[in-house]
Parts: structure tokens; C-alpha cells; sequence
């Protein structure tokens, strides 16, 4: 598997993602996760959808929170054309109960604990941790990519600004 260095630090620390590097114009990679009832969810699920992917390291730790929060303000904001699906590798059991807790409705929690499918297919997993990076895809309808993000340092968030406007300004 292809190993990439200097794109994510935690804590300062450099960190090395496996999978390859995801470009804007690339062809969405197709992936394999399952919801919080353990039902398959691929990619193909979204067809003709503008979805954010946001891979997060886990939704149990501060950032993970909020970003996951701030999304779901902001995704009952967005056109009905437009997803969040937020990505990681907690248990899908523990997904359904920190969004039952944090009252998240409108953000979809998938998790990749599964195969690492999604993990492998967009390069995000963190060799060093064994988690996601906190990265994010904004893809169109016909499943093209249109905006990538990472976050150089993973224990910060994201920017939401330029993340919302990608997927609004998609046509």
C-alpha cells in the first residue's frame, strides 16, 4: 500500500496516510461501510448527490464533537441535493449512541471498521494511529471529485468556510 508522509501531524508529530492521494477531477472511489444498524452503505447509495465525506478519528474526542455538531448545524442549511456523511472507525454501536446524545439528525455516521474500505480507497488511514485523518471530499452528483481537504494538523478542525462553499457552488 502506498505510504504518504508530511500531509498530516498529531500533535506535532508527523504522521504517514496509506492509500493513494485523491485529487480534485479524480473519479470518486466506490466504498464499503456500514450505517449504525450495520446495514452496507456504498457510495453508489448517493447517486446524483453532492456529498461531503468527512473522515474523522473518532467522534469520541473533542474535535471529532464538534465538527461533527458543526456539520449537522450547517447540513439543515443546505440544499436537499447536498449529504454529510461523516466517516470513522468507531463502532457503528457507538456512532448511534453519540449521535442519539448530541442530537445529531441531519449528518449520516458511517464507520469503516469494518474492511477500511474507505480508509484505502481515499488514503486517509493514519499508519502511525490506526484512525482516519481528519480529511474531507466534496464530491458531485455524476461521483466526481470537486474539493479535498486535510487537515495538516489532525487534532484541529476543519475549514468549514471553503467546505460548504465547494459543495454549494457545485451545479
Amino acid at each position: 500500500m502506498q505510504e504518504r508522509k508530511g500531509i498530516v501531524t498529531f500533535k506535532g508529530n508527523p504522521m504517514t496516510l496509506l492509500g493513494p492521494e485523491i485529487k480534485v477531477g479524480d473519479k470518486a472511489p466506490d466504498f464499503r461501510v456500514v450505517d449504525t444498524v450495520l446495514a452496507p452503505v456504498t457510495l453508489a447509495d448517493y447517486k446524483g448527490k453532492v456529498k461531503i465525506l468527512s473522515s474523522v478519528p473518532s467522534l469520541d474526542t473533542p474535535t471529532c464533537d464538534t465538527e461533527t455538531r458543526r456539520f449537522n448545524q450547517e447540513a439543515a442549511k443546505l440544499p436537499g441535493n447536498i449529504v454529510v456523511l461523516t466517516i470513522s472507525l468507531d463502532l457503528p454501536f457507538a456512532q448511534k449512541r453519540w449521535c442519539a446524545a448530541a442530537g445529531i439528525d441531519k449528518v449520516r455516521t458511517l464507520s469503516d471498521y469494518q474492511d477500511r474500505s474507505f480508509a484505502s480507497a481515499y488514503g486517509v488511514l493514519i499508519k502511525e494511529l490506526k484512525l482516519l485523518s481528519r480529511s474531507i471530499f466534496v464530491v458531485d452528483g455524476n461521483d466526481t471529485v470537486r474539493y479535498v481537504q486535510h487537515v495538516n494538523e489532525v487534532s484541529e478542525e476543519p475549514d468549514y468556510g471553503a467546505v460548504l462553499t465547494a459543495a454549494k457552488n457545485i451545479r
